[in-house]
């Protein structure tokens, strides 16, 4: 599967990037979410890189017959009209694993959203794990994780490197793209 997706992903002219992660388990960002575009080069880069990856979706697309192919993709359903507890249930799940991948897309949605969600950040702060600088940069064909970011609890300073990363990179479709910057900012 590894070698079928570093072709497909070859193919199309992408090229797959990878910083060494420095833990067996992090909590990776993927960034920018402008199209359901991104959610197939992310599962090839996934692939391609050889990640056993995990990643939350709202509980809705769970259903069969997608249910199915979500779970075997890494799918852990959510239910996202709670607003309690998935910080600490995340954090658990990372807890709970010796090696696991737990991708988040922080903006939330495709659309334009006026911030990005801090609970990536709290997920891996209480896990005790870092945190991956997953992207997809369509402008550059470029698709991977460019680098990692320990959570210090200071999350003002810590997010200013997150945005710095994140900066440059350009989603499918650039219009969709929200400021990056948390609601804390205001």
């Amino acid at each position: 599967m590894q070698k079928l997706a570093r072709f497909l992903l070859s193919l199309f002219g992408w090229r797959l990037v990878m910083e060494p992660p420095p833990a067996k388990k992090y909590v990776l960002i993927g960034a920018p979410h402008t199209s359901n575009w991104d959610f197939l080069v992310a599962v090839l880069a996934i692939f391609g890189l050889g990640l056993k990856a995990r990643f939350l979706g709202k509980k809705e697309l769970f259903s069969f017959p997608l249910g199915v192919l979500m779970r075997a993709l890494g799918g852990i359903p959510v239910d996202r009209s709670r607003r309690t507890g998935l910080v600490d249930q995340a954090a658990q799940i990372l807890r709970d694993h010796e090696e696991i991948v737990l991708l988040i897309t922080p903006e939330g949605t495709r659309s334009q959203a006026p911030y990005w969600r801090s609970g990536f950040y709290h997920m891996a702060l209480k896990a005790g794990v870092p945190i991956g600088l997953g992207y997809a940069d369509f402008k550059k064909k470029e698709v991977g994780i460019g680098g990692y970011l320990w959570p210090t609890g200071d999350l003002q300073k810590d997010f200013e490197a997150i945005r710095a990363f994140y900066q440059d990179k350009t989603g499918k479709r650039p219009e969709k793209q929200g400021p990056i910057r948390i609601k804390e900012e205001g």
